[in-house]
């Protein structure tokens, strides 16, 4: 009988431990966002500063798939909103940075990570695969965050200037090294305890 009790509360302990395991990974990648926020360079006379966020973003979305990078970046969202320090210090902080000029950026994170997950977890895990993965979620992330923008200054052209230009380079810089990132990660051999 007692043999009996003790196997019928270990499945519940695996089951505990591995959501304790999924919650630490998603608060972790909250965490690495909100780390990679801080390395911001403003851009004079630019309202949308040059960060490594979307580097964080994508290497979220490539290791944790769609649904737990999802989750990662509501929590990153909330935070934010809360006043938590976890925006790039460029901007005014809280729901006055999430809901201003470079807020249809930071909206865009969850479905960005989201879309850049799902993406990368249909097929094998190559470093093209991620690349393509990472430039999709990119566009995601940039077509919502320059509607946002031109619809804060009333001008498709200026969110095109503030928005996009000044950052081509930077994103496609950002896209290859989270793509090596993540399969490096992935394709590294697993510790079992």
């Amino acid at each position: 009988m007692d043999k009996l009790v003790v196997q019928s509360l270990h499945p519940t302990q695996d089951r505990v431990l591995e959501w304790a395991r999924q919650a630490a990974m998603v608060v972790g990648a909250s965490l690495f966002v909100a780390l990679c926020a801080r390395v911001t360079v403003p851009l004079p006379g630019n309202p949308v500063p040059l960060t490594l966020q979307n580097f964080g973003v994508l290497v979220v979305g490539l290791l944790l798939g769609p649904r737990r990078a999802f989750a990662a970046m509501i929590l990153y969202l909330a935070g934010g909103a809360g006043g938590l320090p976890v925006f790039n210090s460029a901007g005014p902080g809280g729901t006055a940075q999430l809901f201003g000029l470079t807020g249809g950026y930071l909206l865009a994170y969850p479905f960005v990570a989201g879309l850049a997950g799902f993406l990368f977890e249909r097929g094998r895990k190559t470093f093209a695969r991620a690349a393509a993965a990472g430039i999709v979620a990119e566009i995601l992330l940039f077509a919502i965050g320059i509607t946002w923008l031109a619809i804060a200054t009333g001008s498709f052209k200026k969110a095109i200037f503030f928005g996009l230009y000044w950052f081509v380079f930077a994103e496609v810089i950002k896209v290859l090294l989270a793509a090596a990132v993540a399969v490096r990660i992935k394709r590294a051999p697993r510790v079992q305890a």
